[in-house]
């Protein structure tokens, strides 16, 4: 097994979390805030932020650190999958969600990873005359978010989310044909 980690950043987090978990190959998920422009987290103190202080104009995007199995799921095959999830056109915004803290984004921790994302940008937009909103930045910094918002739709089966994952099905049955 090689794991290794990359960081998705999709709209509300609750729901690229539940989408990615679903994934074969993905050991591992988290959901966080990253690369805000405002240190937010005193780690000596406590362990996360507030979803209250990342709304407040700090700049951190809703993300989910997506740890898998690179030997039995490729980087382009976990962005591919991560597209599903999102409208790659829009800016800050997915679903009813709208804010800065709701964009998307790749965030890689290596320069190989942010090279592969690239590529992987570079062809998507060919499908598309809108421009791709997603960004592709290396990792600033990755704060946890508070345990309740941690496999929330898991936890809350019936909570919020955009993502239509009855759709997504249906996209790739269609695709497999």
């Amino acid at each position: 097994m090689r794991k290794e980690t990359i960081y998705l950043a999709g709209g509300c987090f609750w729901g690229t979390e539940h989408y990615m978990k679903t994934i074969d190959g993905v050991l591992e998920t988290k959901v966080g805030y990253a690369l805000g422009e405002k240190p937010l987290w005193n780690p000596p103190l406590r362990d996360h932020v507030t979803y209250e202080e990342v709304c407040n104009r700090s700049g951190h995007a809703e993300t989910v650190e997506v740890i898998f199995d690179a030997e039995k799921i490729s980087l382009p095959e976990i962005l591919k999958e991560y597209c599903y999830t999102i409208d790659p056109t829009s800016l800050g915004r997915q679903g009813m969600d709208m804010g800065i803290q709701y964009r998307t984004g790749i965030y890689s921790l290596n320069e190989e990873q942010k090279e592969t994302a690239a590529a992987f940008l570079a062809e998507l937009q060919k499908e598309y005359f809108q421009p791709i909103m997603i960004e592709n930045l290396p990792l600033r910094q990755f704060i946890p978010a508070e345990e309740y918002h941690q496999d929330y739709l898991d936890k809350n089966p019936g909570g919020y989310c955009h993502i239509n994952f009855e759709k997504i099905k249906e996209m790739k049955k269609a695709e497999n044909r």
